[in-house]
């Protein structure tokens, strides 16, 4: 297996951030979307045992919208991150990696009746609607 920590650091042909801000351009993506990101990037540097007991995964999990969620969120942490050379990669496992995959892989996470065979569509939470006027729409609300 290769090392590619070194894609955490910024490269040269990104514009440096003391150049005026019309100036700077944003640096281009590694990664063009979510899921590309979680085969290339994720899952082969974070590596676990997913044995059903201690940790849960599904073979399907792009139909778990909570997993698609923290995996794009993942994937734009990243994106941003990978660009400070000196903490990023530290920032990015400790607030990020660590995070979001120890929901994931939790037996009770959003994979909780998956395993890596078969997919199972979760049980969703069905919440009442709260009595008329309780949360007003602040975006209809002048100041």
């Amino acid at each position: 297996m290769t090392n590619d920590i070194g894609r955490f650091s910024s490269s040269d042909t990104e514009t440096p951030t003391d150049a005026p801000a019309e100036e700077r351009k944003p640096a281009e993506l590694v990664y063009g979307s979510a899921e590309e990101f979680l085969h290339e990037q994720l899952l082969p540097t974070y590596v676990r045992d997913v044995d059903g007991r201690a940790a849960k995964w599904c073979i399907e999990w792009y139909y778990h919208p909570e997993a698609v969620t923290r995996v794009e969120a993942l994937w734009r942490a990243w994106e941003h991150l990978r660009l400070d050379g000196a903490t990023g990669i530290s920032v990015w496992f400790k607030d990020h990696a660590d995070h979001h995959m120890s929901v994931m892989l939790d037996p009770r996470g959003p994979f909780y009746k998956c395993d890596m065979q078969k997919h199972r569509d979760p049980e969703h939470l069905e919440p009442k609607k709260a009595p008329a006027g309780w949360f007003p729409d602040v975006r209809t609300q002048r100041a």
